[in-house]
């Protein structure tokens, strides 16, 4: 079923709230995407982390002294926030300004009918959560797993669990917002905020709600999570000017740059959003999302399979051809075998054309945060539209003749083309893509 032909409805993007190591707010991000400012620099906030040489795409201005002062600024959401790790508030934060942003008035709005559909990341306690509890079911003789049910467990916070489950972003969205319509919480790490907009929409356009919250939140910094990366992943190595790290499709690319952040979007039934007269931002054409497995190249055969069928799958359900995309926002990681992966994916759905399009990685700029990426690369691509333009990869100097693609460089690209595609893939073949046509 092609909800978005067989529809009445349409869904237009009417808010952004964006928690990034490049800006926060969309004047900041946009300052600093257009004129070269990377997020990626030396960590301060976060000890621990397993990122080479400590360097990593960090938003630094989300921190002790501005938590309570600029994000949560009412009594019970600030009472909230000892049940909230460092990516649920990220989360929660990135909606507040997103509603803020949209201009949408609650009070006047009907709560039934406002919903939330979140992204996020495996949530990791740091160790020392733990500590005391492992401590006292442990001697001479090594951890006694047996008595953690009576002695380990008893020694843990109360409160523990709910600071780390991933669907407690989208709850306390719901709480802050009281948005009672329909809600949902998504693990899928990059894929992540592609597939919960994807099933906002549909929610949507079949008329259950009338506004989405939807957009994700994760890391990759955080100290057990960036381990997680450092044994699964290649960490970009070690050498050179941190801002210089993030290479993506460019020939000397060594591996990902571990970062943080959030980004939500408010997506709105166009014609709910024209009778308020909210600012639309662009409208949702289609969507697509596949997990594939290639049996004979399992890591990159994957990775180039889903990212060609949720390209396909993408254009069909807008109807449209892959010459009416005016640019690729690509999920670009910045790894050597990914990258080139990623890059055969395009050129599979693209065909010939997948040579010509224009390709931006905004993991140059930000670092790559996991589940918290999807939502603000697709939120570089508006703002850049807003201006004309498509924004450009930082750190693309040399071109690999493998990947072929067109990439951005250099300096903004002027379009008249406001269609793009924004697409993510997981490192093991999950992978999810939106057409959206900016406003």
């Amino acid at each position: 079923m092609n909800a978005f032909a067989e529809s009445d409805r349409r869904v237009v993007i009417t808010g952004m709230g964006i928690l990034s190591s490049a800006g926060i707010g969309c004047e900041e991000f946009w300052n600093n995407l257009s004129t070269g400012v990377s997020g990626v620099k030396p960590l301060e906030l976060l000890n621990g982390s397993a990122c080479p040489g400590d360097i990593g795409g960090e938003v630094s201005g989300f921190n002790k002294s501005t938590i309570k002062k600029q994000f949560f600024t009412e009594k019970e959401q600030r009472k909230s926030l000892k049940v909230m790790c460092r990516e649920i508030q990220l989360g929660a934060a990135s909606a507040l300004m997103a509603a803020e942003h949209s201009g949408l008035i609650l009070e006047e709005t009907n709560s039934q009918r406002i919903g939330i559909d979140f992204g996020a990341g495996l949530m990791c306690s740091p160790p020392d959560d733990l500590q005391d509890g492992c401590f006292n079911c442990t001697d001479e003789n090594g951890f006694h797993y047996d008595q953690w049910g009576t002695d380990g467990i008893s020694k843990m916070d109360p409160l523990w669990l709910l600071r780390y489950l991933p669907n407690m972003p989208a709850c306390h969205i719901a709480i802050f917002l009281d948005a009672r319509g329909p809600s949902n919480s998504l693990t899928e790490d990059e894929a992540s905020a592609n597939l919960a907009m994807s099933e906002a929409c549909r929610i949507i356009l079949r008329g259950s709600a009338d506004v989405m919250l939807t957009g994700s939140t994760g890391t990759f910094v955080h100290p057990v999570r960036s381990m997680h990366s450092a044994l699964h992943d290649t960490l970009a190595a070690n050498e050179g000017e941190p801002a210089s790290r993030s290479r993506p499709f460019d020939a000397s690319r060594t591996g990902i740059v571990p970062a943080e952040g959030a980004c939500t979007l408010v997506l709105e039934e166009e014609e709910h959003a024209k009778a308020r007269g909210a600012t639309i931002y662009g409208r949702i054409l289609g969507t697509g999302a596949s997990c594939a497995v290639y049996k004979t190249s399992p890591r990159t055969g994957n990775i180039e399979l889903a990212t060609s069928n949720a390209i396909k799958t993408a254009l069909a359900k807008a109807s449209l051809s892959p010459e009416e995309i005016g640019h690729i926002n690509a999920n670009g990681r910045g790894s050597i075998v990914e990258d080139l992966a990623e890059a055969k994916g395009i050129h599979d759905a693209l065909g010939a054309y997948g040579a010509e399009v224009p390709v931006t990685a905004i993991k140059s700029f930000t670092g790559n945060s996991g589940a918290g990426c999807g939502a603000q690369e697709l939120a570089a691509s508006l703002l850049g539209l807003q201006q004309g333009v498509v924004p450009y990869t930082l750190n693309y100097q040399t071109p690999d003749a493998d990947c072929k693609l067109n990439v951005v460089a250099g300096e903004l690209l002027k379009t008249d083309n406001k269609t793009f595609i924004n697409v993510n893939t997981t490192r093991i073949g999950q992978s999810s893509a939106v057409v959206i046509q900016g406003a």
